[in-house]
């Protein structure tokens, strides 16, 4: 099983739709998606300064500015199932469907290691894919990737959070960070490990 995991900086791409597609297509019981926050998680830190409210707050805008954006991909892609906790995505993948996680299970009402702005949805892309025991991560940016890089060189330049490479040091799951431009390699690799669905 598989996390995808789509930047929020997607929100107004092309390309989305042609990756909700190809995911809804050839993922079913084998792909659940998480949403980047994008523009609305990019509303939460603005609302944050402008406020001065604390990490706590602003860690439960930003999930609820993802689940915005699960909206709007379930909205582009109605096949995909949202899915509210690890344990509903995994019920959508015994379904043989695809989950499209909103991770209300995450917000909070004291801090801890994840409310803080060094995590973002890819850190907690990759706390889905623990939870689910995903084999694999695959994180979707729209920004030029270099060739080869690390989590910390990718920390390191802005692409993943600042927290995401100490995560990924105890990840028992492969990650791979690909181009927004990537769906059909990735679409090739879900068809050869399954039949993709009609």
């Amino acid at each position: 099983m598989w996390v995808v995991k789509l930047g929020g900086s997607l929100d107004r791409d092309p390309a989305l739709r042609t990756w909700l597609a190809l995911l809804a297509d050839c993922g079913g019981g084998r792909v659940a998606i998480v949403p980047g926050g994008g523009r609305f998680a990019d509303a939460a830190r603005e609302a944050q300064a402008h406020w001065r409210v604390d990490d706590v707050a602003a860690h439960n805008m930003a999930l609820l500015g993802m689940a915005q954006t699960a909206q709007l991909m379930k909205g582009l892609c109605p096949a995909l199932e949202c899915a509210d906790s690890a344990a509903a995505v995994r019920d959508v993948l015994r379904r043989g469907r695809v989950g499209l996680w909103q991770p209300f299970e995450l917000l909070r009402s004291e801090a801890d290691e994840l409310t803080s702005w060094d995590v973002s949805s890819d850190s907690l892309a990759l706390w889905l894919a623990r939870e689910l025991g995903a084999a694999r991560l695959i994180l979707v940016k729209s920004c030029a990737l270099p060739p080869r890089a690390g989590p910390d060189q990718l920390a390191a330049l802005g692409i993943v959070d600042r927290r995401f490479p100490a995560f990924a040091r105890a990840a028992a799951c492969r990650i791979d960070v690909l181009g927004r431009d990537a769906a059909d390699t990735l679409g090739g690799e879900l068809r050869a490990t399954a039949a993709c669905t009609d």
